[in-house]
């Protein structure tokens, strides 16, 4: 399975700390931010992930990240020129996908929580399998600014809406899809929105309306931060601190994933660890080396 982490847009909401910089450039505590995305797509064991991202970014993503080698993955990059949907991704990354189905996550979008992994797994499967597309959803205190998903009596989902101004439920599809290979031909034939966008929702409508939609709902002991504004920016370092802090665990250290997924080795960990030895982070990579976690459920 591929992976795209989408990392473009002009961050405008962000002003004036984008205005030279990408958004998922941005520190989130003690990483850049598109490392928490990264991470998910590690954890769901995806070793082959394209970066897109605006021409003057996408230098810098090169500069952070190199070919990935470090992470134990593969890594390519291409341009969005315009931020014109997200679907548009899978139309600039069609080469990339190939006859494989392909995950996205976007590059603002922070996961967190007991369990992620095995559901994260489950969807790859789903995908890898033909049984359609997951997305996951995730209850939110202002429906109108997402994709809100309605569900019948039975937990079925029924219609999928952008941005409602009545919302027929409270819980949001998050940046992260799972899809099979026929959602490149489904992205080629979309029309644009009324604000020119090739908007995701249309995309995931389809899926739902040949019955292989597959809703996950993140509850309770799932974290999800959109990290869009000042405010949430903060929000996510502080949860992100907290939970490091309290659970002596870190969350998106992408050479921990890769060191236990077994992509990278000991050896290649301590070379990291010589660079940041001098930070909390490079400890913590000497703590799990020296073997001092003994559970690895994410």
């Amino acid at each position: 399975m591929k992976g795209i982490i989408l990392a473009g847009g002009s961050g405008t909401r962000l002003y004036p700390l984008t205005m030279v910089t990408s958004k998922q450039l941005l520190p989130i505590y003690d990483k850049p931010m598109i490392y928490y995305p990264m991470s998910v797509l590690m954890n769901a064991g995806i070793r082959d992930i394209l970066i897109i991202s605006t021409p003057a970014d996408t230098p810098r993503f090169q500069d952070l990240l190199g070919d990935g080698h470090q992470f134990g993955v593969n890594l390519q990059y291409a341009v969005q020129p315009s931020p014109d949907g997200l679907a548009q991704a899978f139309i600039i990354g069609a080469d990339f996908i190939g006859d494989e189905p392909v995950a996205m996550v976007l590059g603002d979008n922070i996961f967190a929580g007991h369990g992620l992994k095995k559901r994260l797994k489950a969807a790859v499967e789903n995908a890898e399998t033909g049984k359609g597309a997951t997305v996951f959803g995730y209850y939110v205190d202002d429906p109108e600014r997402f994709g809100i998903v309605e569900f019948d009596k039975n937990g079925k989902a029924v219609s999928i809406e952008e941005k409602p101004e009545h919302p027929k439920s409270n819980y949001c599809v998050t940046g992260l899809y799972f899809y099979d290979n026929r959602v490149v031909e489904y992205a080629k034939n979309l029309k644009p929105s009324a604000r020119g966008e090739l908007e995701i929702t249309d995309l995931n409508r389809i899926y739902l309306e040949d019955n292989s939609l597959n809703v996950e709902l993140l509850g309770q002991g799932f974290t999800w931060l959109d990290t869009g504004t000042h405010e949430s920016l903060v929000d996510a370092t502080n949860f992100v601190k907290t939970v490091e802090q309290h659970q002596h665990r870190k969350i998106a250290c992408l050479e921990e994933i890769a060191y236990l997924n077994g992509w990278i080795s000991k050896e290649e960990v301590l070379e990291v660890y010589e660079v940041l030895k001098k930070n909390q982070y490079g400890q913590y990579l000497k703590a799990v080396l020296d073997g001092k976690y003994q559970e690895h459920l994410y």
